[in-house]
């Protein structure tokens, strides 16, 4: 699996974009940024067990390298993702099995693409995010959307079941009631619409998408990385409780965090000139 340490002249998520190898994962490292490419453009990006096995294996990269600190997921145009290479699932059933199998020792148990995972992850999505391409945007932190984004649960449409957290992360994300509309219907959603049901953070035009992810990747990286990962982690654990559990949690890790050293007062004293002058351009 390749690894560019700087970026190509051609970007994923351009109109003109070149990739620069026949790589079916392409991974690219800079400023403590990461970008992950899935690279099957005439394949609009289908998930066939090579892919899934690559992207694993990419992503097990970047959580394992010091200089990565946030991880930017595309895929190389027209498409973000079809779903499961429909062609692999029509001759064997294995690709489901790898699919519903592919976090087992998830604690609390975690279904998803992505097993392991603790840096953030942000999905640029470029194109159609259908079915399985839909669970890989939802495994995301939060998700960035060209305005040729557009987004279709079509697991009923195939007649398989989601094995990804769909069925949570879906309405989690959109409401129980939209959520249940897309599942039974099959219909796609396009950009605007996904932003107005809080699918998406952001809508760009579709030459900006790598540049905002990027911008915003760099916001987050410049933060402390500890507490950064404690965070997303709060609200990955939370997510699985009740209201009141929650804040309970919430509770004990922060008393954790400063009983483990962290947050001290000449650490804040540190960061304060950086924090109040980020804050001041921000702020304008």
């Amino acid at each position: 699996m390749p690894v560019v340490d700087t970026a190509p002249v051609g970007l994923p998520g351009r109109a003109d974009c070149v990739m620069p190898n026949n790589e079916v994962v392409v991974l690219e490292a800079e400023g403590g940024v990461a970008t992950v490419t899935l690279n099957r453009p005439e394949a609009r990006n289908a998930l066939s067990r090579e892919l899934l096995r690559e992207l694993t294996g990419v992503m097990d990269e970047c959580e394992r390298r010091d200089d990565v600190r946030v991880v930017i997921i595309t895929g190389a145009d027209p498409a973000f993702c079809a779903g499961l290479d429909l062609r692999e699932l029509a001759t064997s059933s294995a690709l489901l099995r790898a699919d519903s199998d592919s976090n087992p020792s998830s604690k609390p148990p975690r279904p998803g693409p992505f097993p392991g995972r603790s840096k953030p992850l942000i999905g640029a999505v470029n194109g159609p995010a259908v079915t399985g391409g839909l669970e890989l945007a939802l495994a995301c932190d939060f998700l960035i959307a060209s305005e040729r984004a557009r987004f279709a649960d079509t697991h009923a449409r195939v007649g398989v079941q989601p094995a990804w957290g769909l069925s949570v992360l879906l309405p989690e994300a959109v409401g129980l009631r939209r959520a249940r509309e897309m599942s039974a219907s099959g219909n796609f959603v396009d950009a605007a619409t996904a932003l107005a049901w809080g699918l998406v953070n952001h809508v760009v035009a579709h030459e900006d998408l790598l540049s905002t992810a990027r911008s915003i990747a760099a916001d987050i990286a410049g933060n402390d990385p500890a507490g950064v990962g404690r965070l997303l982690a709060t609200y990955a654990e939370g997510s699985l409780l009740s209201a009141g559990e929650a804040l309970r949690l919430e509770l004990e890790v922060a008393a954790e965090w400063l009983r483990d050293g962290h947050g001290r007062p000449e650490e804040v004293a540190r960061r304060k000139q950086a924090i109040i002058e980020r804050g001041s351009s921000q702020a304008g």
